[in-house]
């Protein structure tokens, strides 16, 4: 009895260091996952990529259009961008676990020619603005 036991011991301690990731794990898993299985719909969107920067605890998201580089659609970007940040975090294609944990997200998106119409660097002071539905674009600072 006492030898059943030991064993059953060992095998879950075993299970349990087997399911505690580190953060760069679950960074690659998160940008594996992204890759595979995530779509984003919206005006002229064609594609999304994800890539991990494991020494800055960053992941890099490029979502791609058809739409050209010019002034007006920047505006129409910087104005709709936030509603598509919350949607994805909404669908965990931003992943509030891991800005938990420190990772930053830096989304793009970019225009036909790669040109950017929209960026965002998301980390939890960013999370925290897009939760409360406020905006950190017209930020003013004391003047001394």
């Amino acid at each position: 009895m006492k030898k059943i036991t030991q064993i059953a011991f060992a095998f879950a301690f075993a299970l349990l260091l087997v399911s505690c990731k580190n953060t760069k794990q679950k960074i690659q898993e998160h940008v594996s996952t992204y890759n595979n299985s995530s779509t984003i719909k919206g005006n002229g969107i064609t594609s999304t990529a994800a890539k991990a920067f494991l020494n800055e605890n960053k992941i890099e998201i490029r979502i791609e259009t058809n739409l050209e580089g010019d002034e007006a659609n920047k505006i129409a970007a910087a104005n709709s961008f936030p509603d598509l940040l919350k949607e994805m975090i909404k669908n965990d294609q931003i992943s509030t676990d891991l800005i938990d944990e420190g990772v930053k997200f830096d989304v793009y998106f970019l225009a036909y020619n790669n040109t950017i119409l929209a960026q965002k660097l998301v980390d939890k002071e960013e999370l925290a603005v897009l939760e409360s539905g406020a905006s950190t674009d017209n930020k003013e600072t004391a003047k001394l």
